[in-house]
């Protein structure tokens, strides 16, 4: 259902075509005049304008111009008579989407709106294709590593984005939570719809409200005009929302409400809202404490943790180092222009030895920061600002101890710095999964390991 203004000084001619638009189930406000169509179309915001070429105080051309001057992305149509068609042609130059030639049939208003509803059609295709061809060209190379966790990672990514359930990524800030949340998007089957992106934390309370679900003009001080919300704006596609665990309590009961139902209002509006929307959620925090501390409700985290996704920090995949640098090697000095090609050695190694609390994007900031001051082709140690090299994991004081014990405080020392995560510790200690497991279980089986690290 479109909300439609009809500007015409022939009332016959004016109600003619405002029955028949309600006959197809659209909403009608008219017009008598020019001046009272550019009032109206200010005071409701239609969806479409039809006007009149020929009025007595003003053309159709003025309400043309002053329809684009307020909102260029709404259709105008003009009706005409025989002896105007060339100015309704240069009118149609001017922004005019179609025009109408009297005397007026309900079967030239319904060919002139389906033209509009293919056009319209059309526009919103070639608007997602656009998205969709920029979006493989710039995160399908974004999602690079070849290292176990990473790929597992990928893989189960994969997986989930043939399924329509909600997802839940995990992960420390900067390890690539929103390459996932593309990537779903992108091998789900509404690739070819949009993918919206908000960032819950940059936002205050009611704005974040008004963001998400709209709101309707003169809903709140400053609401000059009515607003989709992200998720009217991500209907058949799939919205991504980053840092979920900031959202404050009162948003969280009406995206649980949507979450369960796709219904909705906007803020000042009475009328309910459905959409179809996939919901892909991000987060650093841990939901799970804010449940016991009542900062989150618990019932949303089940309703989001449908599908969870653990995105590995850096730390725990040190071998995707040298490639991640090369990708933004590649992408900052095409950027900029820069002469900068590979990576000596020397830097590959500090790269690699570093632990990376910034993640992925302290790696990128790092090499872009490298890219802009290296005048060589080769990236050296002191372009990249002289990470230190190889920094030890964890202080293991067991000075006196066998080499034996030394290794076994090691690990653990190591285990209590990563909390526990066997991944990232075999990681930074330098061995496999596989070979921190088998030393944990030959404690376990000596009573050498402490209940905490069971």
């Amino acid at each position: 259902m479109r909300s439609v203004l009809v500007a015409d000084d022939d009332g016959l001619s004016r109600e003619f075509m405002a029955e028949a638009l309600r006959a197809a189930g659209h909403y009608v406000i008219e017009a008598d005049t020019g001046r009272k169509a550019c009032s109206l179309f200010e005071e409701h915001e239609p969806d479409l304008v039809i006007s009149d070429l020929r009025m007595p105080d003003g053309d159709g051309l003025r309400v043309l111009d002053s329809v684009k001057a307020a909102n260029p992305e709404t259709p105008v149509i003009l009706v005409t008579a025989f002896g105007s068609v060339e100015t309704a042609v240069q009118a149609m130059r001017d922004g005019a989407e179609d025009f109408i030639m009297k005397p007026i049939s309900v079967e030239q208003i319904d060919l002139v709106l389906g033209r509009l509803s293919e056009r319209e059609s059309l526009r919103r295709e070639n608007k997602v294709l656009k998205a969709q061809i920029k979006q493989v060209s710039q995160n399908e190379k974004g999602c690079v590593g070849e290292s176990q966790p990473w790929r597992q990672c990928v893989v189960l990514a994969d997986r989930i984005a043939r399924t329509r359930a909600t997802v839940l990524i995990r992960g420390e800030s900067g390890s690539g939570k929103e390459v996932i949340a593309e990537r779903v998007h992108r091998h789900s089957d509404r690739a070819t719809g949009p993918l919206i992106r908000t960032n819950c934390a940059v936002l205050q309370d009611s704005l974040l409200t008004s963001e998400l679900f709209g709101h309707e003009r003169g809903a709140f001080t400053g609401a000059f005009a009515r607003k989709e919300g992200r998720f009217e704006l991500a209907d058949g596609g799939t919205l991504f929302l980053d840092e979920i665990g900031e959202i404050p309590s009162d948003v969280q009961a009406k995206l649980l409400r949507v979450l369960e139902s796709g219904e909705f209002e906007r803020v000042g509006g009475k009328e309910t809202l459905k959409v179809d929307v996939r919901v892909v959620c991000a987060t650093n925090r841990n939901l799970e404490e804010m449940i016991q501390k009542g900062s989150f409700r618990e019932d949303l985290f089940y309703r989001l943790n449908v599908l969870p996704i653990d995105v590995p920090s850096l730390r725990s995949r040190t071998e995707d180092v040298p490639l991640l640098a090369m990708h933004f090697l590649n992408r900052f000095s095409k950027e900029y222009g820069s002469p900068a090609r590979r990576f000596t050695t020397s830097a590959i190694e500090n790269l690699q030895g570093y632990r990376w609390p910034g993640n992925v994007r302290e790696l990128a900031n790092v090499v872009q920061r490298a890219v802009l001051l290296s005048t060589e082709e080769a990236v050296d140690i002191e372009d990249i600002g002289g990470i230190i090299t190889h920094k030890p994991a964890a202080r293991c004081e067991a000075t006196g101890h066998s080499i034996a014990d030394m290794e076994r405080e090691l690990i653990l020392a190591t285990l209590r710095e990563t909390r526990g995560n066997k991944t990232e510790a075999a990681a930074i200690l330098g061995v496999t999964a596989r070979t921190l497991s088998n030393k944990l279980r030959l404690y376990r089986d000596r009573g050498e390991l402490p209940l905490a690290a069971h």
